[in-house]
């Protein structure tokens, strides 16, 4: 074979090879568009007002204290339930309380939701909504009542439904006794009981977005 004739050859081989090459970039069309995307969780924030409920000294068996707090939903999301945890500790000014407890001295009345109360047309009466009826503090250590539940019948007028929606509140209306059970109280004299009540808000269940 002689020079030409290689130097040919060399030529269409090469151009069938490009052509193989550069056929396969044409062998479909494209095109691209991107989607920009947001998962934003929402808040939960719970506050009570005032923060101190009750501060109140020189108490002797028999006083009756009632007074009045509002749980406010700051959130954006709505609030299925308020659970109240109770804990208490005693400062004994004299040393002597032995098994005796302050907490069994103290009772709550009723802890009222006043936006859950509601009129009962049956009955023609108020349905009021005791979160709390008549337990002493030592008793609500060992439970963790539900602030905002509804007690009321789907029937009642006024009385709001379960739970605590976003951007409202709640009335609260609390009574709290001293006890006097006609027996001698005298180890309490001096005493100091401090209260604390957290307010634990739990979500609503997911929904379907």
């Amino acid at each position: 074979m002689n020079f030409k004739k290689k130097i040919s050859l060399g030529f269409l081989t090469a151009f069938l090879g490009i052509g193989l090459i550069g056929g396969g970039t044409f062998a479909y069309f494209s095109d691209v568009e991107e989607t920009n995307n947001t998962f934003a969780a929402g808040t939960l924030d719970l506050s009570v007002d005032p923060t101190v409920i009750i501060d109140v000294d020189n108490l002797k068996p028999g006083d009756v204290m009632t007074r009045e707090f509002y749980l406010i939903n700051d959130g954006s999301l709505d609030i299925a339930e308020v659970l109240i945890h109770t804990e208490y500790t005693v400062d004994d000014a004299k040393g002597d309380n032995g098994d005796e407890d302050f907490g069994e001295h103290i009772i709550v009345h009723f802890l009222e939701n006043v936006d859950k109360t509601g009129f009962d047309p049956d009955t023609w009466e108020w349905n009021y909504n005791d979160v709390i009826s008549s337990t002493t503090l030592a008793d609500l250590r060992d439970m963790t009542p539900d602030a905002v539940e509804s007690l009321q019948e789907w029937w009642h007028i006024f009385g709001e439904e379960s739970g605590l929606v976003a951007g409202d509140d709640d009335y609260m209306y609390v009574a709290f006794e001293f006890v006097d059970n006609g027996q001698d109280q005298n180890v309490f004299q001096g005493d100091t009981l401090h209260l604390k009540w957290t307010f634990e808000a739990k979500q609503t269940e997911g929904e379907y977005r």
